[in-house]
């Protein structure tokens, strides 16, 4: 197995299942009140360049339930804000550290810091990639589906680095994904073209979310404008026009579907508020399961 979790395209689906394996029995001792101390006196340092919520507490309350240390590092007050070099700060904390997760913008820099790092690197999210975000998407799904095996998956909305993962997903867990993007705003054509060469599965990109969703299993969705977009926040709101996850395009799904978004949600954009709260969401599941996904990764890593 790889020694970091950078991007799911790394890993084998027998790899992914055994993670999913692992999160299952850990989500169950947590909840059951029993102790699972894998990574005892190991600690995390977390770097973020980018804010969080969920993968910041995620993975500081999950290293915890581990018996491990979490340490928070902030970009802009460390000396990689300042300055110095990606694989000198990776061959320093790695001399400090049992692990790394690293929230950025640049997959560039993650695959540096991993390069250099004697320690596991795991990508809390980047401009291409949210690795981390896929796998509790897809054991929610696994959570209330019975598993994603004949699944048909539906995105809509920008092709962006949730929607890279999700197609590097469908590759290699061989379930059939259908994106709807409005022209300009398509997935990276690397990881499309990677997923295409490996795929078993249909991948398609369309421009109507309407063919995407129509008979989906599964329906997800991501704001407009992520992190570092936000002057480009009406442009996009004109471009996104029709791509919203509404009750319209909901209805055009299988009855019992479920819908995922990572958070957090601009209700009345890319998704209304009555298909977020209505009953097929699963949306607090799925936040909730990172928390139990990242500990497995962790734990596969770091032990």
């Amino acid at each position: 197995m790889e020694k970091d979790f950078l991007a799911l395209s790394r890993f084998s689906k027998t790899e992914l299942d055994a993670i999913f394996a692992l999160t299952k029995e850990l989500k169950q001792k947590q909840k059951s009140g029993i102790e699972h101390h894998l990574l005892k006196g190991k600690t995390l340092a977390m770097i973020f360049e980018k804010s969080s919520t969920r993968t910041r507490i995620s993975f500081e309350v999950g290293m915890y339930q581990l018996g491990g240390h979490p340490l928070f590092i902030s970009g802009k007050d460390s000396q990689m804000g300042r300055g110095e070099p990606i694989k000198d700060t990776a061959r320093v904390i790695a001399r400090y550290c049992d692990g790394v997760m690293i929230r950025t913008f640049a997959q560039a820099t993650v695959e540096e810091f991993a390069k250099y790092s004697s320690v596991p690197v795991i990508n809390g999210l980047t401009d291409l990639h949210h690795p981390c975000q896929i796998m509790a998407d897809i054991f929610t799904v696994i959570e209330h589906k019975g598993g994603y095996e004949g699944l048909k998956f539906a995105w809509v909305g920008d092709g962006n680095n949730m929607a890279n993962s999700w197609i590097e997903a469908a590759a290699i867990f061989g379930f059939d994904l259908t994106l709807a993007c409005p022209e300009g705003y398509d997935p990276d054509a690397t990881v499309l073209e990677w997923a295409r060469a490996k795929a078993t599965s249909k991948i398609v990109i369309t421009r109507d979310p309407k063919d995407a969703v129509k008979g989906a299993d599964v329906l997800n969705t991501d704001v407009w404008a992520s992190m570092g977009q936000e002057e480009e926040q009406k442009i996009r709101e004109k471009a996104f026009a029709g791509y919203q996850l509404n009750e319209e395009l909901l209805a055009l799904a299988k009855p019992d579907c479920v819908v995922l978004h990572c958070l957090p949600a601009h209700r009345g954009e890319e998704i209304t508020n009555g298909v977020i709260e209505g009953k097929n969401s699963v949306v607090w599941d799925e936040a909730e399961n990172r928390l139990h996904v990242q500990k497995a990764i962790m734990a596969t890593l770091m032990k």
